[in-house]
């Protein structure tokens, strides 16, 4: 590749309990940047579902809007995801938290019938339709698993959220702290991060490993199934 490796990074908000996951957001960028690649920023223009108060856990009475939100992780440098365009970037990029499964989509609330956001159905599909690598953290696997159906992710060791993706028609694999699930077909790689008991430098080993194995399958086709560690 004649240059620096593009990755648009898909944020659903500022928190775990109702948006991206903070260390984990972070930790991908900081992993982009220090392997000399840039990125991007997007997130959909949409109310997020709910604010939660994350001292006390409660539910707030207020609203707030996962575009707004998310340009606090990005310090305002962020797009709206209808901006983004297969052709400008070479890899995308879901961290976790609640808000992939409460305003990228309906996963907290309705499984695995639950619906995708359109524009971020749209990006997956962009992407996988260009031969070009997907990575999810945390819970964000689930979004591939139903806009896909019959790919290799993992979200760790749950049995209840291993059985989730199973029924949206996914195979699910198991991994530990800091390794990664590749589906070289689909050119799909996940990592559970805080789906475990994690600490910090786990999350930054987890977020290293997705996006070092993302550059590396811009370069190289393979089949099945690898866990990196």
């Amino acid at each position: 590749m004649s240059h620096k490796f593009r990755f648009a990074v898909v944020l659903s908000g500022c928190g775990v309990f109702d948006g991206s996951e903070i260390h984990e957001a972070t930790l991908v960028l900081l992993a982009i940047d220090r392997l000399e690649c840039t990125y991007q920023c997007f997130a959909p223009d949409m109310p997020q579902f709910h604010v939660i108060n994350h001292l006390t856990g409660q539910e707030m009475s207020e609203r707030r809007n996962v575009l707004v939100e998310s340009a606090r992780i990005a310090r305002g440098h962020i797009k709206d995801l209808r901006a983004y365009a297969v052709a400008d970037y070479d890899g995308l990029i879901f961290p976790g938290g609640f808000g992939a499964a409460k305003n990228l989509s309906t996963v907290a609330f309705d499984g695995e019938t639950c619906k995708i956001n359109v524009e971020v159905e749209r990006v997956i599909k962009h992407t996988i339709l260009a031969r070009k690598p997907i990575g999810a953290l945390c819970i964000s696997p689930t979004l591939i698993a139903k806009v896909l159906g019959t790919v290799d992710v993992t979200i760790g060791q749950d049995q209840r959220f291993s059985v989730l993706v199973e029924k949206m028609g996914a195979h699910h694999r198991k991994t530990n702290h800091g390794e990664v699930c590749t589906d070289y077909e689909a050119k799909v790689v996940t990592s559970p991060c805080y789906m475990l008991e994690s600490t910090i430098s786990q999350i930054a080993n987890g977020a290293e490993n997705v996006v070092k194995t993302m550059i590396e399958l811009s370069s190289t086709e393979g089949e099945g199934t690898h866990e990196r560690t």
